[in-house]
């Protein structure tokens, strides 16, 4: 599980950026552009388990203008000899509203694989989901301003609330993953400037309400820090599991639309 719970964090849990549910989207002007690139460090105790990226480019999908992005995570160095990990996520999102409307999930988790593509037509508000694994297709409803598991990572930063996020206020988004629709609720602790291999980072923290029990060992024991500029781009996720601890840092990137806040440079 230490793959499987740590990059599913980093892309969905950044969620505490995303309007509440039915609030008018305020900024036209998206606070990234084509070429945009991260890479994650995750250790796992004193491990360095895994990397994940992430990267921007914009493409037209049919008619209709968008961003294609891609995420890539797997494990490296001893963690892979006992737990052996690909896992590739794609989305393609409206470069205006944001709104998915394909999504690719090809995973390989120590064995346990699963190659799904999902198709949203936000006229009926219905998924067609290809499992391509199962040789099975279907439809399934999704919640209106539903995000997939990429493309809310790019439609939070998109659709920041104007208004400065009270601390200790909540905040909720729909999410549509695999079959199922979810709802995340975030919760702002404040803002803190931490340490990086940077500089010192101003940033926004949050704790993220996680599902207890499966792989988090309580519904709050996942923390989040995102810097406090106009990118919003993920920092550092912690998380206690039910074997220990994972933390993912920001390692490299390129191609930010705007300047990087930090304090004291290394």
């Amino acid at each position: 599980m230490i793959k499987k719970g740590i990059f599913v964090c980093l892309v969905f849990l950044l969620s505490a950026f995303a309007p509440q549910q039915g609030e008018k989207e305020a900024q036209p002007i998206a606070p990234f552009k084509d070429g945009e690139w991260f890479e994650f460090r995750i250790h796992y105790g004193i491990f360095n388990a895994s990397y994940a990226s992430l990267s921007l480019q914009k493409e037209r999908l049919g008619e209709k203008e968008v961003f294609h992005a891609k995420g890539y995570g797997y494990t490296t160095g001893l963690a892979r000899w006992f737990f052996k990990v690909e896992d590739h996520y794609e989305t393609y999102f409206d470069a205006q509203n944001g709104r998915p409307y394909k999504f690719i999930r090809n995973i390989d988790e120590g064995g346990y694989t699963k190659n799904l593509e999902i198709l949203f037509d936000h006229n009926k508000l219905m998924a067609q989901i290809n499992d391509k694994k199962k040789k099975e297709q279907f439809e399934v409803p999704f919640e209106n301003n539903a995000q997939d598991l990429l493309s809310c990572f790019y439609y939070l930063r998109h659709f920041y609330p104007e208004n400065e996020i009270a601390e200790n206020e909540s905040f909720s988004i729909n999410m549509f993953f695999d079959q199922e629709n979810y709802v995340f609720q975030l919760k702002f602790l404040g803002r803190e400037a931490i340490d990086t291999k940077f500089g010192k980072v101003p940033c926004l923290k949050f704790r993220p309400i996680v599902q207890s029990g499966r792989v988090f060992k309580e519904q709050e024991s996942v923390t989040l820090w995102v810097s406090d500029d106009k990118n919003k781009i993920p920092m550092r996720i912690q998380a206690d599991i039910l074997v220990g601890s994972i933390k993912a840092d920001l390692e490299n990137f390129k191609n930010l639309k705007y300047p990087f806040n930090v304090l004291i440079e290394r």
